[in-house]
């Protein structure tokens, strides 16, 4: 009998050994704009676990940034904190279907319809994070107004919105300053606006910016405690984009990690006006 306990309690030893292994794995080396030097995401925790909102950029399209944001969800949840997920990707009337998901109530295939009335982006790309948050019962928020809206006012300007329209934009307003117009400039480009009139542009981004801004606050006013993981694309995750917002409206604090893109977004290119920190391709 001895014996035998023995040689259980060594099966769960170099069980317990590989499951460690695997996880130091994923221990996502970053570089920390604000201190300048490279550190691991585990190093990282102290500081992210002051944060209440923690915004993830991503290139939609690219597989490795939605692995290496599943890695910070995981690691804040595994560091015990309560977490939620803030979606780019979801509008906030599709709130009750990311409800239905995380509970289990509605299969794959139903949800990939959901999805893809909300985005045009690959599910694949995005499965491990919609996977994960189910496993693990993460509430997902849906972040985004209608593209709709966005598209009308990046065409016609903020001022062609109906009043029913702008009553669906809660208290937003759009007064594009030189600041945001110039962080625009340098986030997407000066052409990034094709033929649209660039003021136009600038007032449907930042329509996009403050819906998701004021979304994710208005969680954390019903869940205090919560931490939500906001995931976005590069331009909107940045300081001058959501964070912004953020800091326009309230006393809540934020980082933000990017992902490493070579040449575009690594510590050459990027500063702490832009990011807290990289994830580093490694």
């Amino acid at each position: 009998m001895i014996k035998r306990f023995k040689m259980l309690f060594s099966l769960i030893l170099i069980i317990a050994g590989v499951v460690g292994a695997g996880y130091k794995q994923t221990d996502q080396q970053m570089y920390d704009l604000n201190r300048g030097k490279e550190i691991s995401m585990s190093e990282a925790l102290t500081v992210l676990k002051q944060k209440q909102v923690i915004l993830v950029g991503e290139h939609h399209s690219n597989k490795k940034h939605h692995e290496m944001q599943r890695d910070v969800i995981r690691t804040l949840k595994e560091a015990g904190m309560q977490v939620a997920i803030g979606l780019e990707m979801f509008r906030s009337d599709s709130q009750k279907a990311l409800d239905r998901w995380i509970k289990g109530e509605i299969g794959e295939e139903k949800f990939q319809q959901i999805y893809y009335n909300n985005w045009n982006y690959s599910w694949s790309a995005y499965r491990v994070i919609f996977d994960y948050a189910r496993e693990e019962k993460i509430p997902l928020i849906g972040l985004n107004v209608s593209r709709n809206i966005t598209r009308q006012v990046a065409q016609h300007g903020f001022k062609s919105l109906t009043p029913e329209q702008r009553g669906k934009l809660s208290d937003v307003t759009c007064r594009v300053d030189k600041a945001y117009m110039d962080y625009i400039k340098s986030a997407f480009g000066a052409h990034a606006h094709g033929d649209l009139n660039f003021n136009y542009f600038c007032e449907a981004q930042l329509v996009w910016d403050t819906v998701m801004a004021i979304n994710t606050l208005n969680y954390l006013k019903k869940y205090p405690d919560a931490v939500v993981v906001v995931l976005t694309g590069m331009g909107h995750a940045q300081k001058g984009a959501v964070p912004r917002q953020i800091r326009e409206r309230s006393q809540t604090p934020l980082a933000v990690i990017l992902p490493e893109v070579k040449e575009s977004v690594d510590p050459e290119t990027v500063t702490s006006k832009d990011a807290d920190y990289i994830m580093l391709d490694s």
